[in-house]
Parts: structure tokens; C-alpha cells; sequence
């Protein structure tokens, strides 16, 4: 009788040439990730204060604040507001490294570099920022989050007061790109395609 090997019992059998390959899978995805510039994350933290009306429970409070956080982050990726933190006059930040692209690439330099997030359920909103020297990275958070303050009532109207609560913490070391994720990705995916293989065959 022909004895018939199941998917899965085919996978075991050739195990040993299924992680080799997961592990060269690796290996490439690790190297082409250092071909990119590896850059730091400086994050610095504002408080949305709406202001409470009588009646109004705390709960929705912080769903306003939310929500206003939210248009705010939208906010934080046009020109407009890039012009307002270049304003801060408290940092020296080298704006060379966005004005030498045109208005395209400057614009989608600067959506990748400033990277807003809001922390729900808190009405704090995260303000990161990426750059190869981590340095200019912090420099960035916080003059993003001064120009908040000093100038966020123009997107969200007098109703609403925006706090620092925290200045900006570089990472200790680079986190864009994430190689260690890419690593074990690409161990994962050369296994997957390679087990297609051995089954196929």
C-alpha cells in the first residue's frame, strides 16, 4: 500500500528546511531594514481641558475632550501648523531638513516626523516626533506642544484649554524602523511560504 503524507506531516518531515529559510528570511529582512536611517521618538504629552458646563457629567467631559484631541492630531499634519511650530523661536531646529523638498515631500516629510495620538478615556493627547538625532526629535515635540498652547484655540474656539503635562523623553534607542519586529516578521513569513512549498511539492 502507498502511504500518504498529510500537509501537516509533510511540514514536520522537512522542518529543518523550513526554518533555514525562515531564518535567511530574517536575516534579509534585518539588513534591508539598516539600509534606512534609523531614527529616535521624542514624546511629550498635552492635557485637553473643555470647559465644564452646569449639568454636564464628567464623562462626556472627557468625550468632548476626546473628540476635540482628535480633530486637533488631523490639525497637527497640515502646513498650516507646521508655519506655527517653525514660529517657535525658543528652539534652534534646522528647518533645512523639510525646506530643501518641494511642498509635496515637505508636506509628507512632516506628517511622518510629527505623529499625534489620542490617549482615550484620559483627554491626553501624545505629541511624537521622529528624526534621526534625537535631540532635534525633542527639540520638535515640544516646540509642537507650546504651539498648542499658544495657538490651539485657533482650531478648537475658546472653549476648550490645552496644558502641557509633560515635556519630551527621547527613546534611548532607535525605534523607526522597527527592526527587531521586521526580524521576526520576516522569520515568520519565510517559514509560512517555504511550508507552501514543501506542501505544493
Amino acid at each position: 500500500m502507498f502511504q500518504t503524507h498529510t500537509p501537516l506531516r509533510l511540514v514536520f518531515k522537512k522542518w529543518k528546511l523550513i526554518f533555514v529559510f525562515g531564518l535567511l528570511a530574517a536575516i534579509l529582512s534585518g539588513g534591508i531594514s539598516l539600509l534606512f536611517p534609523l531614527q529616535y521618538r521624542a514624546d511629550a504629552q498635552v492635557l485637553i481641558i473643555s470647559q465644564s458646563r452646569y449639568g454636564v457629567d464628567p464623562y462626556t467631559v472627557v468625550r468632548s475632550a476626546e473628540r476635540v484631541g482628535e480633530n486637533i492630531a488631523q490639525v497637527m499634519k497640515t502646513d498650516d501648523f507646521y508655519n506655527k511650530v517653525k514660529e517657535q523661536k525658543n528652539y534652534e531646529i534646522d528647518w533645512n531638513y523639510f525646506e530643501n523638498k518641494n511642498e509635496r515631500e515637505k508636506r509628507k516629510l512632516w506628517q511622518k516626523t510629527l505623529v499625534p495620538s489620542v490617549v482615550y478615556g484620559t483627554g491626553v493627547l501624545n505629541v511624537s516626533a521622529f528624526h534621526k538625532d534625537p535631540d532635534v526629535a525633542k527639540k520638535i515635540a515640544n516646540a509642537a506642544s507650546e504651539s498648542l498652547v499658544a495657538k490651539g484655540w485657533e482650531y478648537v474656539g475658546g472653549d476648550v484649554n490645552i496644558k502641557i503635562v509633560n515635556q519630551a523623553v527621547v527613546t534611548k534607542f532607535p525605534v523607526r524602523p522597527n527592526i527587531l519586529m521586521n526580524v521576526v516578521l520576516g522569520f515568520l513569513v519565510g517559514m509560512f511560504f517555504m511550508s507552501l512549498l514543501v506542501v505544493r511539492k
